[in-house]
């Protein structure tokens, strides 16, 4: 039997089974400007939320076997967007990610990078999904028979496998600071760190992810913001902003930004609430 647990619309915990969604907690945040746009939700609330995951389940298939991996960009500026096009454009040459139904995955068409990456939120476990592995292909999945998610374990396979401009999206302080290490001790191989899915980050913990990722995003993180301001950072998008924290990070997003003509001006910035 297959489970997968995520967060998602405002970081609340929700488990499928078997395509069926099984549970769903309460939402930790009430709003969150891109779904107001997207869905017209204007409050998040335990049946929204699983009326949310089941038109996902229906819509391409997600946490279920008939997933479909391939998609054009959903927002004009997120991150699986933007490593899309770092690919495209041969800034990157592999990205270590993670996939309902495979766990931690290595890849390098950006279309599957947007597929796997650009409508699911945070994937907190999983369990293995063939036709998804067998699709993306069992050689660029961590664990095939397990579905395991440890990014670091997927940026040492993509070093064996000859990758040498790796971007690694990851979720926690610690995997920034372990992925920094293994640069130290691989020569001639640059990671790149995009993180994301910070809601509810510590202080300390949103320091460690500044000091050692290149692209940040601020979802509804009080400190996230908070310090990217701090510091200055480059910064694209207003109601949920990505921060370019280091010189690749900003010429990364820059990159994008110029992929698609440039940012548009907002008059109403609308933001989540609450920050956490």
């Amino acid at each position: 039997m297959d489970e997968h647990v995520i967060e998602a619309l405002g970081k609340t915990r929700i488990k499928i089974k078997e395509r069926k969604v099984v549970e769903v907690g309460e939402p930790k945040i009430d709003y969150c400007p891109i779904f107001d746009k997207y869905r017209d939700i204007k409050e998040f609330l335990p049946e929204n939320v699983r009326d949310n995951i089941e038109f996902r389940i229906k819509d391409f298939g997600m946490c279920t076997d008939k997933r479909i991996i391939r998609m054009k960009d959903f927002l004009s500026f997120g991150v699986s967007e933007t490593l899309a096009t770092l690919i495209e454009e041969g800034e990157i040459d592999g990205v270590v990610s993670v996939c309902e139904g495979c766990g931690t995955i290595i890849l390098t068409d950006p279309e599957i990078v947007q597929g796997t990456g650009g409508r699911v939120s945070g994937l907190l476990s999983t369990s293995p999904l063939n036709n998804i592995i067998k699709e993306i292909g069992s050689e660029n999945v961590l664990n095939p028979e397990t579905a395991l998610i440890d990014q670091i374990k997927g940026t040492l396979k993509a070093i064996e496998m000859g990758y040498k401009k790796i971007a690694v999206t990851i979720v926690s302080a610690y995997d920034a600071q372990k992925l920094r290490k293994i640069e130290s001790e691989n020569k001639n191989i640059k990671i790149y760190i995009f993180a994301a899915h910070l809601s509810q980050t510590s202080k300390k913990d949103a320091l460690t992810i500044f000091n050692n990722a290149d692209v940040v995003t601020g979802c509804a993180s009080k400190y996230i913001r908070e310090i990217g301001e701090e510091k200055n950072s480059f910064k694209a998008g207003e109601s949920i902003p990505i921060y370019g924290v280091t010189e690749e990070g900003e010429k990364f997003l820059k990159i994008r930004i110029d992929k698609i003509g440039g940012l548009k001006e907002k008059t109403d910035i609308k933001i989540p609430k609450p920050l956490i």
